[in-house]
């Protein structure tokens, strides 16, 4: 695989991925529900979920930018064998499919951000009984395919904005949030799901859960 044409494809392939997982995703939900499911990217600047933002919207324009610049050849991606090229290649495909097959298992449950007032249906069966946030994990999958693909210095800061973006969202925005909307059924949910991998990222039970 030339540099060329593998910096074609990530590109290719990341922008069909924005188009189907956050355009085509948001036309079909609000087909289907009357709401596009966006509530935004809020917070007061400085805060979790303004720095969350941040680096989203960077991994985003990263994202873009890496294989764009590659294919115009402003910069050179490191050779790596072909074999890794096709892997990659491969790996950011399974990763785009994982974040649509997750975001249509949350069904009407679906947003992009948080809307604090809001309550949505806590979703615990299919891929989200393997991990409590398969979108997130199949996300990262997909960078991390395209970071081998075309290994620049952007497609790697790329997928440090992502993977960034996604800890703070996570640990500081959603999980409060699910932890006061949804209280015991989410803790327990937690303690025996794993945040992205299978096993790894479980909440301890909460001292009064002690003698329940």
């Amino acid at each position: 695989m030339t540099a060329e044409s593998a910096a074609a494809a990530a590109l290719t392939l990341f922008l069909a991925g924005l188009v189907a997982a956050f355009g085509a995703r948001s036309w079909i939900h609000r087909r289907r529900t009357g709401s596009t499911g966006f509530r935004g990217l809020s917070g007061a600047p400085g805060s979790a979920e303004w720095w969350g933002g941040i680096f989203f919207a960077a991994a985003l324009v990263l994202g873009a930018a890496g294989p764009a610049l590659a294919l115009t050849g402003a910069t050179a991606p490191i050779a790596l064998p072909a074999g890794v090229q096709w892997a990659g290649l491969a790996v950011a495909i399974a990763g785009f499919v994982g974040v649509l097959a997750a975001q249509a298992g949350m069904g009407a449950s679906w947003r992009i951000g948080v809307d604090t007032t809001e309550r949505t249906g806590l979703v615990t069966s299919g891929m989200f009984a393997v991990v409590r946030n398969p979108i997130f994990t199949a996300m990262l999958t997909a960078l991390l395919g395209l970071a081998l693909l075309v290994t620049t210095a952007v497609t790697v800061a790329a997928l440090v904005c992502l993977l960034l973006a996604v800890e703070i969202q996570v640990r500081l925005v959603e999980e409060p949030y699910l932890l006061r909307t949804h209280g015991p059924a989410y803790a327990r949910y937690a303690q025996r799901v794993g945040r992205f991998l299978p096993g790894l990222g479980t909440l301890a039970p909460h001292p009064s859960q002690a003698d329940e």
